[in-house]
């Protein structure tokens, strides 16, 4: 009887995981259909467009009349031809609604596992009581921006159905793809609710209600006056929710909702709309494509065959598997147009060969981490897409202009590795190396190298948009994957899938918060008090460019590189215009300036993936990164005073 007894609660209880784990993974299925689809609908629109202009460019050619204009009346063919132009109309608009869609049902995962981009120095500071009481205010305020975002999207999908509208393309009713902002930030509610409930089990009641009352009394100012200064809320809450360690995404949302209820800047339920209309972009779209193929070459095994290949032309020399993590990390760089990812795909492989070959563990985690950064300057780049879109600027000439910069600094770290590795007697592999093992290896990495010349090739060719090209890179890193190296199993593509979506998802809810920050800012006229500010001040071209150097050096050591760029773009970018500095070549220098921050402590994350990697403390490889930061610096200002090298391949 008693076994009987036994036997049922382990049911339950088998039953009740069961439960919890299908809960725990609702979205999944969507996030890994939604970017597979997207990929595929993205590309058909890529070559049905190309194909129906080489068709229409074959036919007006004269030879084509001559060979068939005896049995084909050319005009009817032509015209036909440009009728089925339409079979491809509605390709980007749905392509772009599902984007939408898998980006905020992707955020409910990274709030459930708490993985935002968040400024946690304070946090990490406190005792572990009050760390736990302000896992409950963060959590607290999360739920109240997430709710009245659903609560907002719910009433506007209602005025859609009481006046119904349809979409350009898709003929839609407006209403379906707007369903995401009650469903998605009502999944953002319930997860968030979710966490509040895992985090109050481990404390006290007390300290429960403590980190409620906490949470409720930041709000009490704006919920008592509608007459505050509105700069002031702005910033004055922005910058205590990021002290305190909400996401800055999350940050970026809450200090616009307290400054429109605490000075009625907008209407309140304009804020759900903008949520929506902010990244219904097609630009936008290729944040996550670029995350896809870095994470599905990666995983198809092309990251190992790129390292042979830079082992092949720099391994005999010092510090050998150095220099050819810093060249493999160049080659990746061109294909994730992450730093994060590059430093991953790449560490995972050689800090651990670096380590068994002799070298300094520090030296080896270090190494990589910088290499890493050069990820997000040479093209494709995540952080130039998003500046291109906050600056409204041409994506393509970002991607040209940070090429030489890349290089350049690709190399000075090279030439530091070297100098290093020489002083202290770590040199590269024995082993025979000729034309032929060179060959062997560029062909394993053929494919791998083919990513650089589909993208930027099909970019600058006028073949295909930034965006066409991020989708045909990911399909391709599919195919390669799967049919040609066959590493990319099921069970990893369905894992790479979801960290694609997870990470671009976190990008995505940025841009838009970022977006409410910004039309506050731009109502309030902010960015022009700045640079009339700083103007009165001086108006020395020189001066001003190393101020900002200064002060983006600084933010990069607390905030990531993305949010940072989505913030300071609208306030840096009139005042850098007003003194005659190319919006092009300031792309280049904010990037170079905040991908100096994925290495320098607190906030570098290149240097918390390699630390991890490695095993290694966070304040040990803070003290070996010194001379890569001062010479990727002195990298930054040649960039800055000599536009020409940034801007000589427009």
């Amino acid at each position: 009887m008693e076994m009987l007894k036994q036997s049922e609660i382990q049911d339950v209880r088998e039953r009740k995981y069961s439960f919890l784990n299908v809960l725990n993974n609702l979205e999944k299925p969507f996030l890994f259909v939604g970017l597979i689809l997207m990929i595929l609908i993205i590309n058909y629109q890529t070559f049905f467009r190309y194909g129906i202009s080489t068709l229409l460019e074959l036919i007006a050619t004269p030879g084509f009349e001559r060979f068939f204009g005896s049995w084909l009346d050319t005009e009817v063919l032509r015209d036909n031809i440009k009728g089925a132009v339409g079979w491809g109309v509605w390709t980007e608009e749905l392509a772009r609604y599902v984007f939408i869609w898998i980006s905020y049902l992707a955020v409910s995962i990274s709030i459930l596992t708490r993985g935002g981009i968040r400024v946690d120095v304070l946090h990490n500071r406190l005792s572990l009581r009050w760390q736990s009481i302000v896992w409950i205010m963060i959590d607290c305020c999360t739920l109240v921006l997430v709710f009245l975002f659903s609560y907002m999207g719910l009433d506007y999908v209602k005025m859609q159905l009481a006046m119904p509208q349809v979409t350009p393309a898709l003929q839609i009713g407006y209403y379906i793809p707007y369903l995401i902002l009650p469903i998605g930030f009502g999944l953002m509610s319930v997860r968030t609710l979710q966490t509040l409930w895992q985090q109050s089990r481990k404390m006290t009641l007390s300290d429960v209600v403590l980190g409620m009352a906490l949470s409720l009394l930041l709000f009490l100012p704006v919920l008592l006056s509608e007459d505050w200064n509105a700069p002031l809320l702005l910033f004055g809450y922005f910058t205590f929710f990021l002290v305190l360690g909400v996401p800055i995404a999350f940050s970026l949302g809450l200090a616009g909702l307290t400054t429109v209820l605490g000075a009625g800047t907008l209407p309140v339920d304009y804020l759900a709309q903008i949520a929506f209309s902010s990244i219904d972009s097609f630009p936008i779209m290729a944040i996550p494509f670029f995350i896809a193929a870095g994470v599905f070459m990666g995983a198809g095994g092309l990251s190992r065959r790129l390292l042979a290949l830079g082992d092949e032309l720099v391994g005999a020399l010092p510090g050998g598997m150095a220099l050819a993590s810093i060249m493999t990390c160049i080659f990746f760089a061109s294909i994730s147009g992450s730093g994060p990812a590059t430093v991953a795909a790449i560490g995972s492989i050689t800090i651990p060969a670096m380590i068994a070959r002799g070298y300094d563990k520090y030296f080896s985690a270090t190494v990589v981490a910088c290499a890493g950064a050069i990820g997000v300057i040479i093209p494709p780049s995540n952080p130039f897409v998003v500046y291109g879109v906050s600056a409204q600027v041409s994506i393509g000439k970002l991607f040209i202009a940070g090429i030489i910069p890349g290089l350049i600094m690709g190399v000075a770290l090279m030439v530091v590795a070297y100098l290093i590795s020489r002083k202290n007697g770590w040199y590269g592999e024995v082993r025979e190396r000729s034309l032929k093992t060179f060959m062997n290896a560029a062909w394993q990495a053929k494919w791998a190298l083919m990513v650089p010349v589909i993208v930027l090739g099909g970019i600058y060719g006028g073949i295909m948009t930034p965006t066409e090209a991020a989708a045909v890179a990911a399909l391709y890193g599919l195919f390669v994957g799967i049919c040609i190296h066959k590493e990319l199993t099921l069970n990893k593509l369905w894992s790479s899938a979801q960290d694609a979506a997870g990470i671009s998802s976190i990008i995505i809810l940025l841009m838009a918060m970022a977006t409410i920050f910004g039309n506050i800012m731009t109502i309030e006229q902010i960015p022009e008090f700045i640079a009339d500010s700083i103007l009165a001040l001086t108006s020395n071209k020189i001066v001003i460019l190393i101020m900002i150097n200064i002060f983006l050096l600084w933010i990069g050591i607390f905030m990531e590189a993305l949010a940072a760029i989505v913030i300071l773009t609208p306030i840096l970018l009139p005042l850098v215009i007003a003194v005659g500095v190319d919006p092009i070549h300031f792309g280049v220098m904010m990037v170079m300036n905040l991908a100096i921050g994925f290495i320098t402590p607190p906030v570098g994350v290149n240097l918390f993936v390699a630390s991890g990697i490695a095993n290694v403390s966070i304040g040990g490889l803070a003290r070996t990164i010194w001379v890569y930061l001062l010479v990727m610096i002195a990298v930054l200002m040649l960039v800055t005073y000599i536009p020409e090298i940034s801007l000589f391949l427009l």
